[in-house]
């Protein structure tokens, strides 16, 4: 991840964006904000795609064993 100074960020900032890289504002060497470019949004879910893909096995259902358990609740 590449860092800029303030100056520098001002002076390239159509650069750094046409870059299309995540780059790192500095004040005085501190980092102070992120330019990070907008990814495109992912494709909508569709409910019900996933039908008929897989199966839960029946165990799934079981109890789960007491020391499992019991790492949750040790009391």
């Amino acid at each position: 991840m590449r860092q800029v100074n303030i100056h520098e960020a001002k002076t390239h900032l159509s650069k750094l964006i046409a870059d299309g890289k995540e780059v790192v504002i500095a004040r005085y060497g501190e980092p102070v904000a992120r330019l990070v470019p907008i990814r495109p949004p992912a494709d909508k879910r569709v409910p019900g795609s996933a039908r008929g893909k897989f199966t839960v096995p029946p165990e799934f259902f079981e109890p789960l064993p007491t020391e499992l358990l019991n790492a949750f609740d040790p009391e």
